[in-house]
């Protein structure tokens, strides 16, 4: 891992995302479904020591959740692990208020209340 930032803004994390940059949701199956981040990938908190490896170790990862507390728990285990991972501080509330693009995958609007 490079000596990196560790966070990154929900304004700054959608122009990286937009741009290619990886994002990892690490909320629950029931929060993703309904609303998150088109291009991000699934792999919740809860099962994060089973699936690490799914996790890219070559590129920067951005972690994001609700609001920020598991992201940030997150990104510790990995940059611990030796994986460049940047927190989204505000999580997906922050994302949304700064008005990053959701999808659902429940039929219903996309929300992250």
């Amino acid at each position: 891992m490079s000596d990196t930032r560790s966070e990154i803004t929900a304004d700054d994390a959608i122009a990286a995302v937009a741009a290619g940059t990886y994002l990892l949701d690490v909320r629950e199956q029931h929060e993703w479904d309904a609303g998150h981040a088109p291009a991000a990938h699934l792999l919740p908190m809860s099962a994060l020591n089973e699936r690490v490896a799914e996790v890219p170790d070559d590129r920067e990862v951005l972690v994001v959740c609700h609001l920020g507390g598991r992201s940030a728990q997150v990104t510790a285990a990995l940059r611990r692990a030796g994986y460049d991972a940047v927190d989204v501080l505000g999580g997906m509330v922050a994302w949304h208020d700064a008005d990053g693009e959701l999808s659902s995958e429940n039929g219903h609007a996309p929300t992250v209340g």
